[in-house]
């Protein structure tokens, strides 16, 4: 056994850490320090944990999909409460085929579909519940989404994966922890079991209320022992312990994203207390610093997924065909996804005919273009030569004659680990070297873009490093500059300099004079709580109200955008009043007149 560190130390190291290691040297997924370590030695040894075979194949695919269809699709909403009836999905003009070309063609390599979200609705034919594809109108009652995209994804050779909701808010037995897990467990053994190789299973983290008014408790290590057993090539994501949710859904990486973190999804009692000792969760800043490995027992390689959507929504609304993001914005988040260490996750929803909409098909190929161009077009001479990098260590890359660049690419080989702390990228320019940018973690990938020089080469600076650095590839590249375009989304269609506050809690509103009211929009303030459920009333005189709707702000704690409301028919109001029911922490936030818009339109 090949000893790296501590004479006579590894092997206690190993026997004590109980992990699969690869070789004699790296640790894959896990790595448990025995008490007798310094803080410096924690730190080096956390550059030998190293991903699986299916976290480094998963991290390979930079670009996947995702596709939200579903009951929702067909009511408008983002979150359904179950009570919908099967009958209401109906595509028109369901093609699969038309959703995988269209991403293969934008370079994306796997396809997750949310064969059933929160609503419980099961996008295949289940023996678990009636309420499913089985009991819709479409395909006669025979058809089956799950089945027909991937049957799209084999013929256009591109990776399959399921989301599948744990909260359930149409199963009768949500929240009898026993029963709800055995049916899951069926409904998860389906999806593994009737349509071939599987490669991602996603679980979401929500979980709500059941029908009974009792919290689920599941059981996570069932869930995982179902996948690893039918679908042992498949990565387990964010409520899985194998790729880990970047904490907001924006398409935001972390400035210094650590693959190698003490977080873990919690999934048991332990995990939770350990990550509330650590401070950590999902959405912390900090996930691998040396502070943090020196407070930590167990380290885990748990990279991270970056998801958004193409769209304001998670599912499809016509009312937002003018809201898909724009080539500029699609790019941006590539930068600050696949080029911070992470894999991009792209939410593209069919529309109601079960197509993806032309605007958004137009979008991917504008987007697909831009990138494959973009990096196709290698500036570099002599990048892709292995540079084994020590902490201090400078090594000089030759640019093409007269090339202009502006985008730096620098990967790190993670079989042998992550391992760069801080690193400084300089361009020789008029005889002398010029910085250009600089960064800390790499990993994976890293992509840095600065304004366009011609330099006749390049200059890495590896500043700060765990252990010797294993710097797979630099690149230099010229991206085209995007025009970003203005895009105003309406908020109300009635002007607030005539409105009035006449109550604060809850919050009334004296509109001036009376309007056809067809919705409303609620804006969420970072400053304070958002509302989830609430209750909007009118009112013609401010004495007598009518209560027009009482719902929720579904995904609104996630997803902090603007949320629009829309009645089933217009009603005549002076005032309006909406009422906090819950908080998405859990309190009863306020809402002031500034964060409300009145449709009427």
């Amino acid at each position: 056994m090949r000893k790296i560190l501590f004479p006579g130390l590894w092997i206690s190291l190993l026997l004590l850490s109980g992990c699969n290691q690869r070789t004699n040297t790296y640790f894959e997924k896990k790595l448990t320090f025995p008490n007798i370590l310094t803080s410096d030695q924690k730190v080096k040894l956390a550059a030998y944990v190293v991903p699986t075979r299916q976290q480094y194949e998963w991290q390979q695919l930079e670009l996947t999909a995702f596709i939200h269809f579903g009951i929702n699709t067909f009511t408008g909403r983002e979150w359904g409460d179950g009570s919908e009836s099967p009958v209401l999905f109906n595509p028109t003009d369901f093609d699969a085929d038309q959703w995988v070309s269209s991403l293969k063609e934008a370079g994306f390599k796997m396809v997750i579909l949310t064969a059933k979200h929160h609503d419980g609705f099961c996008l295949w034919p289940t023996q678990t519940t009636a309420h499913s594809v089985a009991s819709s109108p479409w395909r006669n009652g025979q058809g089956d989404v799950v089945r027909e995209v991937k049957e799209a994804c084999d013929k256009h050779n591109i990776k399959f994966g399921v989301y599948l909701s744990p909260w359930d808010r149409n199963a009768e037995s949500y929240g009898d922890s026993p029963r709800y897990n055995a049916l899951f467990v069926k409904q998860l053994s389906e999806l593994l079991t009737h349509y071939g190789e599987i490669h991602e299973v996603w679980f979401d983290g929500a979980n709500g209320e059941g029908p009974n008014g009792r919290l689920q408790e599941y059981d996570w290590a069932r869930f995982y022992h179902v996948i690893d057993s039918l679908q042992p090539a498949a990565v387990k994501a964010i409520m899985g312990d194998d790729v880990r949710w970047v904490g907001n859904e924006s398409g935001l990486g972390r400035e210094t994203e650590w693959s190698v973190t003490p977080l873990q999804p919690d999934i048991s009692e332990a995990i939770a207390i350990e990550n509330k000792r650590l401070n950590i969760s999902p959405t912390a800043n900090d996930l691998g610093s040396r502070n943090l490995i020196e407070q930590t027992q167990t380290l885990y390689w748990y990279p991270s997924e970056v998801d958004v959507s193409i769209r304001p929504g998670w599912f499809y609304h016509p009312e937002q065909d003018h809201q898909v993001k724009s080539l500029a914005q699609l790019v941006d988040i590539y930068f600050l996804s696949v080029g911070m260490n992470s894999v991009l996750l792209l939410n593209v929803p069919p529309d109601t005919r079960g197509r993806l909409h032309e605007v958004d098909v137009e979008r991917l190929r504008q987007f697909g273009t831009y990138i494959a161009s973009t990096f196709e077009n290698e500036k570099l001479i002599d990048g892709e030569i292995l540079w084994k990098a020590r902490s201090g260590a400078s090594k000089e890359y030759h640019v093409r004659a007269g090339e202009i660049i502006n985008t730096v690419m620098l990967q790190e080989d993670i079989r042998k680990g992550q391992r760069v702390e801080k690193f400084l990228v300089e361009g020789f320019i008029n005889n002398e070297w010029i910085k250009l940018t600089e960064g800390t973690t790499i990993g994976y990938k890293r992509l840095l873009r600065f304004k366009d020089v011609t330099p006749a080469k390049l200059r890495i600076t590896v500043d700060k490093t765990r252990d010797i650095a294993n710097i797979q590839k630099v690149g230099a590249y010229h991206a085209p500059h995007l025009e970003v375009e203005a895009k105003e989304d309406r908020l109300t269609d009635i002007a607030p300099e005539s409105w009035r506050t006449i109550k604060e809690h809850p919050l009334i509103v004296d509109l001036g004079e009376s309007h056809p009211v067809k919705g409303f929009t609620y804006s969420p303030d970072d400053a304070k709580e958002s509302v989830f459920t609430y209750i909007f009333s009118v009112s013609g005189d401010g004495q007598i109200w009518e209560k027009i709707i009482e719902g929720e702000f579904s995904n609104i704690k996630n997803n902090p955008l603007p949320q629009r409301i829309s009645f089933n028919k217009s009603v005549d109001a002076r005032f309006i009043k909406l009422e906090t029911v819950n908080g998405v922490d859990g309190g009863k936030p306020s809402v002031e007149m500034y964060q409300i818009g009145i449709l009427t339109k």
